[in-house]
């Protein structure tokens, strides 16, 4: 029988498996489709760790199970996207550089996980996984207009905004906005599908992570008045 504990490992899980997903996706050229499955993880990524709060449930394994998950869906994953669509010209040296972006990233859950018993609700300690490979994310979904360079100079950026001390404004007490990577993706793509006539060539799966998203506000609108009429 499940354990209640486990049911935000669950998130965690589906949060995994769609970064794995993306990888396969994203060797096979199916790029924006591969983007839109980190899209979907990133929706997983927010349930997690509210329906932890929910149940009133937490464990060290269920922390360190979401920061394996965020490498791979938020670091590896986006990180193959950029150098199957701009950097495998270069060969080793691409995916090398490209390889850096992870890295980057796990340090900085590295530190995060060290720090969690003294962080603040209010903000983070430099840029987190899922806003940077987020940023990764928008380059991908408008590739063909943007050129390798510019690519390579965000990604520097982002290595460096990850593992920096900047205090970034946190979305943990918010109860539908939790990340505003998710929703600007979102609108982003709807837009998308509304300026361009070449409907049939939008990635597919979007019409599965907006709805996703969406039964999610839902049910946290639903929530909040439960708890207000109590």
């Amino acid at each position: 029988m499940l354990n209640k504990s486990s049911i935000p490992n669950l998130f965690t899980f589906a949060n995994l498996f769609c970064g794995f997903i993306s990888l396969g996706l994203s060797a096979d050229g199916e790029f924006k489709n591969a983007a839109i499955l980190v899209i979907i993880g990133m929706i997983f990524d927010s349930m997690d760790g509210r329906m932890a709060r929910i149940l009133k449930v937490s464990s060290n394994v269920g922390l360190e199970l979401d920061s394996l998950a965020d490498v791979v869906t938020f670091g590896v994953a986006p990180a193959m996207l950029a150098y199957h669509i701009w950097f495998q010209q270069f060969e080793l040296i691409g995916l090398m550089f490209t390889g850096l972006f992870p890295l980057f990233g796990a340090y900085r859950l590295a530190r995060f996980n060290m720090t969690a018993s003294k962080k603040s609700a209010s903000h983070f300690i430099g840029v987190p996984i899922p806003a940077a490979g987020g940023f990764v994310l928008l380059l991908v979904l408008f590739h063909k207009s943007i050129p390798g360079f510019v690519v390579a100079i965000v990604l520097i950026g982002l290595c460096f905004l990850m593992i920096s001390k900047i205090k970034i404004p946190s979305f943990k007490n918010v109860h539908i906005l939790k990340s505003g990577t998710i929703i600007t993706i979102l609108i982003i793509c709807s837009t998308y599908v509304v300026i361009t006539t070449q409907h049939k060539h939008f990635p597919y799966l979007i019409f599965v992570a907006i709805p996703m998203y969406f039964i999610f506000i839902v049910y946290q609108i639903m929530r909040k008045r439960k708890l207000r009429g109590k």
